[in-house]
């Protein structure tokens, strides 16, 4: 991922399950609506995001809602903030049957791991 598409997901993923318009977004990353309009629809497409179209002020515009469960704010244990795969430099070169792959990723595995454990704790606590 860009680091451009990483601040955008950081900024989509702490506006919650509410997510935010299209054009605030771009306005955040500082950005024309041309790039802003084709980095949403590339999160989009790397199934990050649902864009939700939406009548604001007599306009058509997008509401970006990242693809979690969780409405917490980036970077705590139980969201995918912490997931190494937004800032991975290899994203656009991993998956199946490709030379790296998420099934043998050891950042990947670290995380899943201390993911699990974290909900193990707070189901036992």
């Amino acid at each position: 991922m860009t680091t451009l598409e990483d601040n955008a997901m950081k900024i989509i993923l702490n506006t919650g399950v509410q997510g935010i318009l299209q054009s605030d977004l771009w306005k955040k990353l500082e950005t024309t609506s041309r790039e802003g309009s084709r980095l949403a629809v590339r999160l989009e497409k790397k199934g990050l995001i649902n864009r939700k179209k939406e009548l604001v002020d007599g306009r058509w515009s997008f509401r970006l809602i990242a693809k979690t469960s969780s409405t917490s704010k980036i970077g705590s244990e139980n969201t995918l903030g912490g997931c190494p795969c937004f800032t991975c430099g290899d994203l656009a070169r991993c998956g199946d049957l490709q030379s790296i792959s998420p099934v043998f990723c050891v950042r990947l595995d670290h995380w899943l791991l201390k993911l699990a454990k974290t909900s193990l704790n707070n189901a036992s606590s």
